[in-house]
């Protein structure tokens, strides 16, 4: 087993300083100049070809380097006129082999395709599928002085974590990245072949709304290519984005394994559970705060949590301290670091203060869970007992809360196709590691902790009034096997809960020959 000496954040240490035409029918000529196009032998397949979780390897006959929508337009109708399968890399952080696979023959690759930009006919900001999350966030702010409520691993590439319903620190504050989503830029592929260019908004009137909508947490790889999102807020047009804020108060607290126990352990996860619970409606002024909390194995040596509230809201410091008291009462005394970050600067160190997240040699397992309310005691416990066992170390693994509801709470189940709408914690359990001859040990203790957790339910988090069902930006094909899925709960509902019918008739109508496809794609 790998064991590292770096930590991260999370382990406790303190935080260092209308439908365009492109193109005919799939068997018409090509109408532009290529991209540029890899293929075996070239220097550059190797590193083409595999995801940024390295089990996850294909051996297409080619990958097309698109850098403007008419390149993704042809190689997709090049893919579909010679019968081959074709998938889309935007920033290559997919879970499962959705991209990557034995019989993945052609990839799109749209890491070039990163500009953000504003168009002021739209009164809106134009971001490509390329663009990495820090690109996103430096961009907007550095141009504009506004945000999108996303993710914190700045290599995360938009194209997928958008049209998933991506999340963030001031995803409490402002709602998911989907809640500000007002078209999408969709290349998509007609019963009869032919290969067009898409906008979808989602003005009511909009004949495509209905792809719009498939994209506000659809997921990637199910209904075409997005080659570009455009984000405008719902509401005054003078505030196209939220702002982002000017400084940021970010706290690192880090707690021993060794002077932890089973119940306060459970006192603490209790604990988080119970502050959630209470400060976690859509007008709740504690909305503010956001906390990630790293759970990690005993072989880490510690577990933490990470407090992060714009410091321009009202009472920011009473209400970080008031959580962290809470979090750590009757657990223990925390080594607490707070520091008062400018945005941007907060936004940079907490992304790559878990390098795990950003090495791209490592292999990886990962499992979701969305939280009503606090975990269960038999729940806590079965993660205490996996987090604690000996014949298991791997100080890269373990479980991550984090912090859900707010405005997040705000939006109807069915106005945007993310369901999950009631939920006041995300779960997330993953295991980092190096080598392939460490996969089935690691894997089994991932299953076996997952499995414990959610034994009452079939081995799976369905949707009831304790847990929500599972995060489609953190696939995990286990859900689809009755091995692991024990439950009458389909793998389908667990993502997508009562959207799925609505999602599965905008793959029949914009995907109807299902070119677009993966082990858990709509329609599949």
């Amino acid at each position: 087993m790998r064991g590292l000496s770096r930590r991260s954040v999370l382990a406790g240490a303190p935080l260092l300083a209308g439908g365009v035409l492109l193109g005919g029918r799939a068997d018409a000529a090509t109408t532009v100049a290529p991209p540029g196009v890899v293929r075996p032998g070239d220097t550059r397949y190797d590193e083409l070809v595999v995801g940024n979780n390295a089990r996850w390897v294909a051996r297409p006959d080619e990958v097309v380097l698109a850098t403007q929508p008419a390149h993704v337009v042809d190689a997709v109708r090049n893919a579909v006129r010679t019968g081959r399968r074709v998938t889309v890399r935007s920033g290559g952080h997919c879970y499962e082999d959705f991209v990557y696979s034995k019989d993945t023959r052609v990839v799109i690759d749209l890491s070039t395709m990163d500009s953000v930009t504003f168009d002021a006919d739209r009164q809106a900001f134009g971001i490509e599928p390329g663009a990495t999350l820090w690109r996103v966030y430096e961009t907007l702010f550095r141009r504009w002085g506004v945000t999108v409520p996303g993710g914190s691993c700045p290599t995360v590439g938009a194209g997928g974590h958008i049209a998933g319903g991506g999340y963030g620190e001031l995803s409490r504050l402002f709602g998911l990245t989907v809640d500000h989503l007002y078209a999408v830029d969709v290349v998509v592929v007609d019963a009869d072949g032919t290969v067009r260019l898409v906008t979808a908004t989602r003005e009511q009137d909009d004949p495509h709304r209905d792809l719009w909508w498939a994209h506000t947490g659809g997921g990637g790889g199910n209904f075409g290519v997005v080659t570009r999102y455009w984000m405008r807020s719902a509401g005054d047009p003078s505030t196209p984005l939220p702002k982002a804020p000017a400084e940021v108060l970010v706290s690192t607290s880090g707690l021993a394994w060794a002077d932890l126990n089973a119940d306060r352990f459970a006192r603490l996860v209790r604990n988080v559970g119970r502050w959630h619970e209470v400060n976690s409606a859509p007008d709740s002024p504690a909305a503010a705060l956001t906390a990630i909390v790293g759970l990690n194995h005993r072989s880490a040596g510690s577990i933490g949590i990470l407090g992060h509230v714009p410091a321009d809201r009202p009472g920011a410091s009473e209400l970080l301290r008031d959580f962290l008291t809470t979090a750590f009462d009757g657990v223990g005394t925390p080594t607490t670091d707070v520091r008062l970050l400018p945005w941007l600067h907060a936004v940079y160190l907490v992304g790559t203060n878990t390098p795990a997240l950003n090495d791209p040699s490592l292999r990886a397992d990962h499992k979701s869970a969305y939280f009503r309310r606090t975990p269960s005691e038999e729940q806590v416990a079965a993660l205490y007992r996996n987090l604690t066992r000996d014949d298991f170390a791997n100080p890269d693994a373990g479980a991550v809360l984090f912090s859900f509801g707010g405005r997040i709470n705000a939006v109807a189940e069915d106005a945007t196709a993310v369901a999950q709408r009631g939920s006041i914690l995300k779960f997330l359990a993953q295991s980092f590691w190096q080598n392939p001859s460490d996969d089935a040990a690691n894997i089994a203790w991932l299953r076996d902790l997952y499995g414990e957790m959610f034994a009452a339910t079939g081995g799976v988090p369905i949707p009831n009034d304790l847990t929500d069902g599972c995060y489609v930006n953190y696939p995990d094909t286990d859900l689809s096997d009755p091995a692991w899925n024990h439950s009458d709960v389909p793998w389908s509902t667990l993502y997508y809960k009562g959207n799925y019918p609505r999602l599965s008739q905008v793959k029949t109508r914009w995907d109807p020959t299902k070119v677009f496809h993966h082990k858990q794609s709509v329609g599949s």
